[in-house]
């Protein structure tokens, strides 16, 4: 059985790499920019959605402002990523906002931030998952009603290639996200063409009417009017979601690693800045209706639009006009944008691990997360954030309505503390620098950090105003609970390294002044003699075997065999009236402990080595049981003498590794 499990998870996972060859797993910049841009690039598969959704409730005239909103988006995606790029200078290690928010603001605000963005990464994958299945489903109708099993389907594969290593899942990931950025510049320089000249057609949902909300029936005029911009506003911020991922994947570069993760900021600020744009502004040119819910906030002709009437998303709906005549085209769009919002979550899974390595490391989240798998990853925290995601998706069905409401608002929490903790850092730096070159570009740094500080701040307001009763409160309570949690793991750590860290008491007493050793006894077997000669190659000042008397017609039989070997081991019998063994053993050895406190008492338990699960059940429930009550018994040691059955030959696992290595030598 462990062959054939280690046989399978080589299938899957692959063969294990060195330590030393951690250097061939680093990414350059053409392979760093498509797995760690794909969050943000795909989110502008559903952003111009969200603002267009958010407007339809005012009616037809307020989708004329959409393009400003896009624009007020894009540049505070611009300022953002120029706000970041400083970030990743100064703080190249990989611990991104939680780096630097606990180094210049202290560890309380440090936890919040990072339990700000272990939630949004977990919401990054259950948001692009489940809308990459919704457009699978919409492409394949046969799909429709298996959403959320395709979403954790996809989450599965996601989990995989990440186990993997991430150079092999760049690689994976690298041929679509390219093709996204391809065909949405394709769109762009077509569809301005066409719009120019006149020919571009208009989208399938151009004449439908919507139909205003009550209360915003005027359009958008007084405070009613200005909230639901701000909603729009914020909605479509999920744009910037994604930015935070490089700062925290910098370790995942080719040096020099900072210069890159910049480099590779700019490039995804530009492209996603302009592919929003572009899309806001084709949605205006070509008359694009979307709703929430289209057969009550849609017309056509004043009648509601057929039940059977699907809504297709923005993008689908542009491809589709702007490629009017050559639908090949159309479905190549669909296609790749579908994929791209499937692998979105790669993002995430870049830097959740990381991030949890480094909690880990400072005793937030359990050790385990900090250490490297067999290809490399952070494996713990792979299969953490995909078990959350899973959740989280089947919880919330897969709606991406429902989910997005959750999103955003850790994202701005981090974006606004990490700025304030960057405005800080060099205002320090400049109090000891005295070059002038250097101080120049110290104060242009923290000028740029300073205005994304008033920028995010501004937006996390917004947010929080008009996202909180929608679903924000849930993620809120989530940080919150979280960072409690990673609170009192750090206690929990720092309460066992204060109770374990040695005293001048401790160093003058670390050996026992004696040894007493017990062998437990059921029978005179093999497993027995093997205990017994364990304990005596141990060498301790009193050895003694001890057996219960649960049956005593066994005992006479016991006995006698005991003396016709000659065993130069004096066998005590403890009597139990009421046929227990673990309670005697536990009298016996507490009052050799009374007798002399400062002895050490080592309890050797003979235990069989089974190789099927079932045998298992059949043997060493005793010792299990007598083992875990031990445990507990300050001063006591508990040594298990293994005995191999035949059953379990070749269980170790290595055997197939024993053989290939013999294969290698000549």
């Amino acid at each position: 059985m462990p062959e054939i499990i280690d046989a399978a998870k080589r299938l899957l996972v692959g063969r294990p790499l060195r330590s030393d060859n951690l250097g061939r797993t680093l990414l350059p910049k053409r392979l760093a920019l498509p797995v760690f841009s794909s969050d943000a690039l795909s989110s502008m598969a559903y952003a111009p959605d969200e603002i267009l959704l958010m407007l339809a409730v005012a009616g037809l005239t307020a989708t004329a402002v959409s393009p400003w909103v896009g624009l007020a988006v894009g540049v505070m995606l611009l300022v953002v990523v120029a706000s970041y790029r400083q970030n990743v200078r100064a703080y190249p290690s990989g611990g991104g906002d939680y780096e630097i928010v606990t180094t210049n603001l202290g560890p309380a605000a440090g936890l919040g931030v990072a339990s700000s963005l272990l939630v949004d990464y977990v919401l990054t994958v259950a948001v692009s998952v489940s809308s990459g299945a919704q457009y699978a489903a919409s492409a394949l109708p046969a799909l429709r009603g298996y959403e959320v099993l395709v979403a954790v389907g996809i989450i599965g594969f996601l989990t995989l290639m990440n186990l993997r290593g991430v150079r092999e899942s760049s690689r994976v990931f690298a041929v679509p996200m390219y093709s996204f950025m391809a065909v949405m510049g394709a769109m762009a320089v077509v569809g301005a063409i066409r719009h120019y000249t006149g020919t571009l057609p208009p989208s399938e949902s151009a004449g439908f009417e919507i139909v205003p909300a009550a209360g915003v029936d005027q359009g958008l005029v007084g405070l009613g009017g200005a909230l639901l911009v701000a909603r729009a506003f914020a909605s479509g911020s999920v744009a910037l979601t994604g930015v935070e991922s490089i700062s925290n994947g910098v370790p995942a570069f080719r040096k020099p690693k900072g210069r890159n993760a910049a480099n590779t900021l700019a490039m995804l600020g530009l492209i996603s800045a302009a592919t929003l744009m572009m899309l806001v502004m084709l949605a205006q040119a070509t008359g694009v209706r979307y709703a929430e819910d289209p057969h009550t906030q849609l017309t056509l002709d004043g009648e509601p639009l057929p039940v059977d009437y699907v809504q297709h998303p923005v993008i689908s709906q542009l491809a589709e006009a702007v490629f009017s005549g050559a639908p090949f085209v159309f479905y190549l769009v669909v296609a790749v944008t579908g994929l791209v919002l499937l692998l979105a979550a790669n993002t995430a899974f870049a830097g959740f691990p990381v991030l949890g390595s480094i909690l880990g490391r400072d005793g937030y989240l359990p050790r385990q997360l900090h250490t490297r798998g067999d290809r490399l990853a952070f494996s713990n925290g792979i299969l953490t954030l995909g078990a959350g995601a899973i959740v989280l998706v089947v919880v919330f069905d897969g709606r991406v309505t429902a989910l997005i409401q959750l999103y955003i608002v850790g994202v701005f929490l981090s974006f606004t503390l990490s700025q304030l903790g960057m405005v800080r850092h060099w205002s320090r730096e400049l109090r000891t620098e005295v070059r002038p070159d250097t101080r120049a570009r110290m104060k242009r740094s923290r000028f740029i950090n300073g205005v994304g500080l008033v920028a995010t701040a501004a937006v996390l307001v917004i947010v929080l105003v008009t996202k909180f009763t929608h679903g924000a409160w849930i993620t809120l309570l989530a940080i919150m609970g979280l960072f409690v949690i990673m609170r009192s793991i750090r206690k929990h750590y720092d309460r066992v390294s204060e109770e374990l860290a040695l005293t001048d008491d401790d160093t003058i007493r670390a050996l026992p002044s004696r040894v007493h050793a017990i062998v437990l006894v059921s029978k005179v077997h093999k497993p027995t003699l093997r205990a017994l000669a364990y304990a005596r190659a141990s060498r301790p000042q009193t050895l003694e075997a001890v057996t219960v008397g649960v049956d005593r017609d066994n005992l006479p039989d016991l006995t006698r065999e005991w003396e016709a070997l000659d065993l130069p081991v004096p066998l005590r019998i403890l009597d139990s009236p009421y046929r227990e063994i673990t309670k005697p053993v536990l009298k016996y050895v507490r009052s050799v402990r009374r007798e002399s406190p400062r002895d050490l008492v080592v309890v050797y338990i003979p235990e069989y080595v089974v190789g099927h699960w079932w045998e298992q059940l059949l043997h060493n429930q005793s010792a299990l049981r007598l083992k875990g009550r031990l445990l507990f018994t300050p001063g006591v040691v508990v040594a298990s003498v293994p005995w191999q059955l035949e059953s379990s030959a070749g269980q170790t696992g290595l055997e197939g590794v024993d053989a290939h290595r013999r294969r290698q030598v000549p």
